[in-house]
């Protein structure tokens, strides 16, 4: 069991530099701004959101290397994506460059958040497969938390501090392409591929009470060939595409990268100074980070739909709360508060759930394709989303902003209701027989 820990977390820091990458941009945004005065409409659409474009195309193309190349090879090259777009992204001296690398970065991003669940859910005994896959969200928050931190402390430094803040990342990201090298291939893959001997080494050291055997015929059981031509928009897959377009409708829907991406500026629209914007930005990252681990050690026990009630009604309240704020003009900590409420909301429900789940609910000769799908719809609202920040907030006001938010968890809460499936303790096998069962 220590291996698999082991190699989750490799896996896992691949969500260290998706939320370093993600974040990194919030203390910069201004500075890029002012520097190359550009207006609001070029600057959230192609300065801030290049990554986000890129994260889209990398989350839609995703499913083919990770299907035919494997998880391992895929998640090496996504470190690779990491350290070209932070030293490039460090370097440039005008927009369009800047946007290019940020854009490469962004496509790492995409791809790795269908690989490294794929992997990690793939190399998982069944009742530890929330807690495993969480890893990756663990780290994700601890890469946002580390960038705010990183943001904070390089602020300042000089008229090219910002070079400082999006390069630094170049460091963890050529660290992560060595480690992951250490990792096997995904058993279930290898199987997928006609490799039962390689597959077998691997799945004993997973489950070493159960006779290997047994594994193999029961994965391959559930196993298509990929010959068979089958994909994920057929009529039998139909409930499982429909479960990870809604979980990823939502977790965007909150406005949580809309957040992430402007804390600073929110804030600063709260009424608080620019350097005390930037350390509420840390706390952020703090709380997020605690309630992640909450999330990562509930989420085995008390299951992923009881998670996501948790998370839905804490959005309600919270995002109802800061529009409030924003309406009656309440000052000083009000907002930062409210925020921390949204934050520990988001964490202990989507945030620790969305990877998990989507690399749960389809098959194994599909889950890359499926993933890539979810994820799809995931980043192309994320980018949408926070590129319209600027606009909507000098256009309609932040308080009307975070009151559609609000609306939209509501519709959430109903969605965990009425349609979502538990998937704690069912193996992949099990999972994907179940709902491929339901019409």
């Amino acid at each position: 069991m220590n291996k698999i820990v082991l190699w989750s977390i490799t896996a896992a820091l691949a969500g260290f530099l998706f939320g370093f990458d993600t974040v990194v941009i919030s203390g910069a945004d201004k500075k890029l701004q002012a520097l190359w005065d550009s207006s609001d409409s070029f600057h959230g659409w192609v300065v801030i959101s290049s990554a986000l474009w890129g994260t889209v195309l990398g989350a839609i193309f995703a499913g083919i290397p990770t299907d035919k190349w494997g998880r391992k090879n895929t998640l090496i090259a996504i470190g690779l994506l990491y350290s070209i777009s932070a030293i490039g992204s460090a370097l440039a001296n005008d927009p369009i460059t800047f946007a290019f690398f940020r854009f490469i970065g962004g496509v790492g991003v995409g791809v790795s958040t269908i690989a490294a669940p794929a992997y990690i859910s793939e190399i998982s005994p069944a009742d530890k497969r929330g807690k495993l896959v969480g890893f990756y969200q663990f780290s994700l928050v601890f890469g946002i938390l580390i960038a705010f931190l990183s943001n904070f402390l390089l602020s300042g430094i000089g008229d090219n501090d910002w070079r400082w803040m999006v390069g630094v990342e170049a460091f963890p990201a050529i660290i992560y392409t060595l480690f992951i090298l250490s990792v096997p291939k995904s058993p279930r893959w290898l199987l997928i591929n006609g490799k039962p001997e390689e597959a077998g080494k691997i799945l004993q050291l997973i489950n070493p009470n159960r006779n290997v055997d047994e594994m193999i015929q029961e994965i391959q059981k559930n196993n298509a060939m990929p010959e068979s031509h089958e994909h994920i928009f057929m009529k039998k897959y139909r409930f499982p595409l429909i479960l990870a377009f809604l979980i990823a409708f939502f977790n965007q829907a909150s406005g949580i990268n809309a957040f992430l991406y402007y804390a600073p500026r929110i804030f600063e629209e709260a009424g608080l100074g620019e350097s005390t914007a930037l350390l509420s930005s840390v706390g952020i990252g703090v709380t997020n980070m605690i309630f992640t681990l909450i999330g990562i050690n509930l989420i085995d026990r008390l299951g992923r739909r009881q998670l996501m009630y948790i998370g839905s009604i804490g959005y309600i309240i919270s995002l109802s709360l800061v529009a409030c704020a924003f309406f009656l003009g309440w000052d000083g900590m009000a907002v930062p508060i409210f925020l921390f409420i949204f934050i520990a909301a988001h964490a202990i429900g989507q945030g620790t759930i969305i990877w998990v789940f989507i690399s749960e609910i389809f098959p194994n000769h599909l889950r890359g394709s499926g993933q890539s799908f979810g994820s799809s719809v995931h980043w192309v609202m994320a980018a949408a989303i926070p590129a319209a920040v600027p606009f909507l907030f000098s256009s309609i006001g932040a308080g009307m902003v975070f009151a559609f938010f609000a609306f939209m968890m509501v519709l959430q809460l109903l969605f965990v209701k009425f349609m979502m499936p538990e998937t704690k303790g069912i193996t992949l096998e099990e999972l994907s027989n179940i709902l491929i069962g339901k019409k």
